[in-house]
Formats: structure tokens, sequence, C-alpha cells
């Protein structure tokens, strides 16, 4: 059994800061600092997040329409992650906003260029005028193959909520890739007990064949309040899906959506049928996907084409930053086995 490799759980949500003021930008480079060093990371790479944290935000300020930076712990590995969406009106001359001292400004112009310069690997996603995407990882050089794997994840509370009542995490073992994503019932601070429980249970064997997992996760959750449930197995030419309740999984290519799946009826903990798993269609370069109930799954009855060709980790932040409802928890995973980053 392989050590499962996690995402930042439901204590430490998803770092949410939103750029509407310049003021924004320090409180980023502090959010950066403190999860890299709370990832473990040593040295110059705490200062460094912050470096990109500061760059990313502050390009925001200077440019972007409803911008916004998600910080967090790499959703698989060892490194920090800083993500940066916005609503507009995207970036006319991208290539050449790579190179330290381009600006449209009268400033330095040392921004994205040095973001590109300083990160373990920095992946851009632009066009006009709906906006960019940007993601930015920072990892020790022993794990910087980990900074180039196509997995994301964005994990949020809902609106005036210090924890998240969602939670997620994936482990890579000799049986694939394998994600959990949790919706304990309602928000606040007994969801995210049952969403922990849940992440708990499945560390402890997340290479069990999906219905005995299913089903051990489902009674640690017997003292709890409940939850919903998706679980995602990928191999490299297999994917397999087991949930109950709302979490929903999909998969997509770079021109549509493929198959779409949501949980049987019931609550883990709670009452629950017999786990059912269900084989999806595979083919080489799909991406997966499983969201809560917090993204509004309209999004996928006209997907905009900028959003399907997204790598995997800009998909993420995609979804919650143009779909999120913020009155409920949001959690989106992503993996594509056949995805690097640059």
């Amino acid at each position: 059994m392989g050590r499962p490799l996690t995402l930042s759980p439901a204590v430490h949500p998803t770092a949410y800061i939103p750029v509407d003021h310049y003021s924004a930008v320090h409180l980023a480079a502090q959010a950066a600092r403190s999860v890299a060093q709370r990832c473990g990371l040593q040295g110059a790479l705490p200062d460094q997040a912050a470096v990109i944290a500061s760059e990313l935000g502050s390009n925001l300020a200077k440019h972007a329409v409803d911008g916004a930076l998600y910080i967090q712990a790499l959703p698989l590995g060892n490194g920090v992650e800083i993500l940066a969406a916005d609503r507009g009106p995207g970036m006319r001359e991208f290539q050449r906003c790579l190179a330290d001292g381009y600006t449209t400004t009268e400033t330095l112009g040392a921004g994205i260029g040095g973001v590109n310069r300083i990160a373990t690997s920095f992946t851009v996603r632009t066009h006009e005028p709906g906006g960019t995407v940007a993601c930015a990882r920072l990892t020790p050089p022993e794990d910087a193959d980990a900074g180039r794997r196509a997995v994301g994840a964005v994990c949020l509370p809902a609106e005036r909520e210090e924890v998240s009542g969602d939670a997620c995490t994936v482990a890579e073992t000799e049986q694939g890739l394998t994600a959990i994503v949790v919706d304990g019932l309602g928000h606040g601070p007994e969801a995210a007990e049952a969403a922990q429980l849940a992440l708990r249970t499945f560390a402890r064997a997340p290479d069990q064949p999906l219905p005995g997992l299913m089903t051990t996760v489902h009674r640690a959750l017997r003292r709890s309040r409940g939850a919903a449930v998706g679980l995602l197995r990928l191999h490299a030419g297999r994917a397999q899906y087991c949930g109950v309740g709302n979490v929903r999984c999909l998969t997509l290519s770079q021109q549509d959506i493929r198959n779409r799946h949501t949980g049987q009826p019931g609550v883990a903990g709670l009452e629950m049928p017999q786990p059912l798993v269900r084989e999806i269609p595979w083919e080489p370069r799909l991406t997966a996907l499983l969201h809560t109930d917090g993204i509004d799954h309209r999004w996928a009855y006209s997907p905009d084409p900028f959003v399907l060709r997204l790598p995997a980790p800009l998909l993420a932040t995609a979804l919650v930053h143009g779909h999120r409802r913020s009155r409920d928890d949001a959690t989106v995973f992503t993996a594509n086995l056949h995805q690097r980053l640059s």
C-alpha cells in the first residue's frame, strides 16, 4: 500500500483572497508564506511563495476585473500552490509578459516574468475578453515532479464560515490514483468534523476496492451528522466512480463533456444503499472531475470552450471562481493522467 499524498485538510481550507484593492496583495503574500511554512517548506521557499503571491496579486490589482487568489498546499506531493483567476480583460501579449522587465504600466514589470522564473511550474491560460487563470507551484527540488502533475483541487468554506464542511484528498497507490470528495451535511464545525473523519478513514486504506472503501467510510461516519461522498479511481486505461449523495462526477475532453454521474440516493453515516461502482468509458487525455453542490451544476449544460481546454488545476480554479455558490461550501477535484504542467 502506498502512502497517501493529501490535499490540505478542511481545517485549513483553500485561502481565498479577493483582490479588490491593492491592500489585498500584502494579505496574499502573508497567506502564501504561512501556507508554505505549514507545508514544511524550508529555507528561502516560504519567502519565494510570498513573492509569487505578491506578483500575481499585483497583476490582478493593476489589470484585472473581479480577480482573486487561491492559496493552498499542493493537491498531490509536497509544496505550495498559488492560483489566480479573473474575469478579464485577458492578456493580449502573453508571451511578452513572461519576460522580466516587460510592462504595460510604468512599473519595473518583473511580475509575470518573475513568477515564471521562481516557480517550479507556472501555467497560464488567457483569452480576451473573458480573463485569465494561472497556477504557480513551488516545491523543494526533490519534489519538482509533483509540481508538474495535472491534479487540481480547490476547497472553500461558505461565506462567513472559518471551516469547510467539504473536504478532499487524493492518494497514489499500486491500485491507481484514488480521490475522495466529501460534503458534510450542512456547513460549519459539525459538517467539517464529519468531512475530516471521512478523510482520516480514507487515508488508512485508500487502495481498497471502492465498494469496501465506501462502506468503511459509511461505518466511520455513523456517529457524525453524515455526508455525501464521491470516490474516483483512475488507472492507465480505466476509470471508476462510486458515490452516495450529491457529489457529481464528470469526464471531459477538450471539445465536450463525455460522461456525467451523480451519487446514489442516501447519506454516508446515516442511510446508504449497497455501494455501486460505475465503470466510466476512458481514453487518454480525458480529464476527470468531482465537485460538490457548492458548484452550480448548470455550468455543464453549455460549458465554455475555453474552460474545457484548461489543464486540470486551472479547470478546478475556473469552476470555483466562475460557478461557486458562496452560501455553501464548495469543492472541485480534477485529474488528468496524461497532462504535464510546464
